[in-house]
């Protein structure tokens, strides 16, 4: 099948989304309906998309043994942030250290067509070539005679994390450097956008490529997840999706207590990286912003699932008391 031609924004929709992002700040939201909720602002708004290092509250160094105790168990780097957006407390360890972002940046790509596509475009055909597959493409591998619209493009990526997918929304966008230049727009000045899939999940020691921190995919997802970046029915759509994500559930979401809810994007790469990001809700009270970012700095490590639960356990109960244990997220 043919490829499908970018149809590129209007002028008047470039000028309208640049004149919301000089806008944007975190929210909050209702927690008993995360996909639904308005953005509204919370007592911890700001804008651009990084959190100032000194927003974090006595809990980050209350916590920092706890951590370092989580690294030397695992054998790994930690690098976290999380954010209470109704109180604007919050806990960070090592949070502006860089780590391979791999497959979490798929949510800062379909953010970045949400903001720019409209309904219509979202059901526009995308084809593609098998020679288009990767090896990880569970669901645009049963697509290629026909293509796939674009929204079902973006929820593959979002909720089985398929390599081809994303490449396919980052053709969308002109390659890496759209996204990075929409990265930019939303205000983010630290993630580095350079490669495509597979080759942007290297994580070599050094490389700055494909790289961010904790800090500053936290705040990207506020925006987009909580805050005004996004039309209302979009922010909705990319909710949904990331609720219903196949692949978080040993992450953030095993770390919850019952009755949690969990907006996450997964990621794994080289040298044991492994990654989650989200925004959780609790049955009351405001949502929680998390970004878990590690690595075990050998290219043969092992990534461990269990080290990402724990650190967001740890960052959980400082901020909100002592959690039963989950998983609690559905």
């Amino acid at each position: 099948m043919c490829r499908s031609e970018r149809r590129r924004p209007s002028g008047r929709r470039a000028a309208a989304v640049a004149l919301g992002l000089g806008l944007l700040g975190g929210c909050g939201s209702d927690p008993a309906s995360p996909a639904h909720a308005p953005a509204t602002a919370s007592p911890s708004s700001s804008s651009g998309s990084s959190f100032s290092s000194s927003s974090s509250s006595s809990s980050s160094a209350a916590t920092a043994p706890a951590f370092r105790a989580l690294e030397g168990r695992f054998h790994a780097n930690i690098g976290l942030l999380l954010l209470d957006t109704g109180t604007g407390r919050s806990v960070a360890y090592r949070a502006d250290r860089r780590f391979a972002t791999c497959s979490t940046v798929k949510a800062l790509a379909a953010g970045a067509l949400l903001r720019e596509d409209g309904d219509a475009d979202l059901g526009r055909t995308l084809g593609y070539d098998r020679s288009d597959l990767l090896d990880h493409a569970p669901v645009t591998s049963r697509h290629v005679d026909a293509g796939m619209p674009l929204r079902d493009v973006m929820a593959a990526a979002l909720q089985y994390s398929d390599n081809t997918a994303e490449n396919l929304m980052l053709r969308e966008l002109g390659g890496p450097a759209g996204l990075q230049k929409a990265v930019r727009e939303l205000g983010d000045t630290t993630t580095l956008v350079n490669r495509t899939e597979p080759d942007l999940n290297e994580a070599a020691p050094g490389d700055t490529r494909d790289t961010s921190t904790a800090r500053a995919l936290a705040a990207d997802l506020r925006a987009l997840l909580l805050g005004t970046a996004l039309p209302a029915a979009h922010r909705a759509l990319l909710t949904d999706w990331m609720l219903h994500t196949t692949t978080g559930g040993p992450y953030i979401r095993a770390a919850l207590p019952a009755g949690w809810k969990a907006a996450d994007k997964t990621g794994s790469g080289g040298y044991g990286t492994r990654n989650d990001i989200g925004v959780v809700w609790p049955p009351t009270g405001a949502p929680v912003v998390v970004a878990v970012l590690t690595d075990r700095g050998r290219q043969d490590a092992p990534s461990d699932d269990a080290l990402v639960a724990d650190a967001v356990r740890t960052g959980l109960t400082a901020l909100r008391g002592p959690l039963s244990r989950g998983p609690g997220s559905s």
